[in-house]
């Protein structure tokens, strides 16, 4: 990281992944290409991460030739003037992990997945959950990903007097 002075400790990163509405997964395509696309990702501790897909496609494609992947996340962006100097700058909060991701085989897993995503994002109607996953399971691809260290954290953020918080400085 070249600006240390903005870093945060991976438990602050993996409050940014839980809480970004979304987290953009970068693959590498068969032929070399990038291909990062955002995602609803859940996960089921610190270290495992589950996104599902259609059970073909760009994604699995790129996870059979490669399996290593990268997480960002970005939560609190908020363009602004910088309040001491009059800067044109961007307050944020963002994460980035390394995986290795795996598509999941086994239906018990692809369930507790495909629940661990609904309690994520649609807490209010998991009364409908087992319905959907029996009317749609079979044609759900659920992928795994593992990080392979504890995610980094960086932010750009004010304090109410104007200065930038910086070394893990929290308010």
């Amino acid at each position: 990281m070249r600006k240390t002075s903005r870093e945060m400790d991976s438990q602050w990163a993996l409050e940014v992944m839980r809480k970004a509405p979304y987290i953009t997964v970068s693959f590498t395509r068969a032929d070399g290409t990038a291909y990062g696309v955002p995602l609803s990702l859940a996960s089921k501790d610190d270290n495992v991460w589950y996104f599902h897909c259609a059970p073909e496609g760009d994604k699995l494609d790129a996870i059979a030739v490669n399996p290593e992947v990268c997480l960002s996340a970005v939560t609190k962006c908020q363009p602004t003037v910088g309040p001491k100097d009059g800067t044109f700058t961007l307050q944020y909060r963002s994460a980035i992990a390394f995986g290795k991701a795996e598509i999941v085989t086994d239906n018990y897993e692809k369930v507790l997945a495909l629940r661990l995503i609904s309690q994520r994002f649609l807490p209010k109607h998991m009364d409908a959950f087992e319905e959907a996953v029996e009317r749609s399971l079979h044609r759900t691809a659920v992928v795994r990903i593992v990080l392979l260290d504890p995610p980094t954290g960086k932010r750009k953020q004010y304090d109410k007097n104007g200065n930038e918080m910086k070394y893990g400085r929290m308010e």
